[in-house]
């Protein structure tokens, strides 16, 4: 397939920002881990769900991880060019992304924020990342992710939830890509496992 007959929906959280460092941060600051240890965002979450009241912690943390602290969160290596070289090869990509809209703890718009991120990073510049704003989706379900997916054509699809792509709904013409750092097990059958942006690059543009 010719990169100009493709399009390509990306998911946005993990999958094109990372949480991991600001997780820890945060985490450290509210005195539920004794030290900033270099885990992922999955490592941490475990440990938090293993305290008295885990899960309400986790979500907090979340809370602020998504909303009023997205702006410590990185842009993963490799994604800058990708929409590059997207947009030279005539590739159309779509981000969407299942997240609520509010904060259930501080009522903050976290579809705002992740738009907000986003701008700071160049996504809508058009010399920046070139993507336009039209062309990013929020979901409110997984199942409502997976009819923008099939209502935009995408023939490919990337995220780091492996749950999505295992839907029974998720549409059957779409090539399924794992994003999945540092995985030791082979993907899921009819998942192709990517374990960086710069194999992603790869396998769609030939470039890294």
């Amino acid at each position: 397939m010719k990169a100009a007959e493709r399009t390509c929906g990306v998911d946005f959280d993990n999958t094109l920002v990372t949480y991991d460092k600001l997780l820890a941060r945060i985490a450290v600051e509210r005195g539920l881990i004794d030290c900033n240890h270099a885990e992922t965002k999955k490592g941490i979450r475990d440990r938090l769900r293993q305290l008295p009241n885990g899960e309400i912690e986790w979500q907090k943390c979340q809370g602020l991880l998504y909303g009023s602290r997205i702006g410590e969160a990185q842009l993963i290596e490799g994604v800058s060019r990708f929409f590059e070289l997207a947009r030279q090869q005539g590739t159309q990509v779509y981000i969407i992304s299942h997240k609520t809209e509010f904060s259930p703890f501080d009522n903050f718009n976290l579809r705002t924020a992740a738009l907000s991120w986003m701008t700071a990073n160049r996504f809508f510049e058009s010399d920046g990342l070139g993507l336009s704003q039209n062309n990013v989706f929020f979901a409110d379900s997984r199942q409502q992710k997976i009819d923008y997916i099939a209502q935009l054509r995408c023939t490919h699809f990337i995220d780091d939830l492996e749950e999505t792509l295992l839907e029974a709904t998720f549409p059957p013409s779409t090539t399924r890509i794992l994003y999945e750092p540092g995985r030791q097990m082979p993907a899921p059958a009819g998942l192709k496992l990517m374990k960086s942006w710069q194999e992603i690059n790869h396998y769609f543009f030939g470039t890294y």
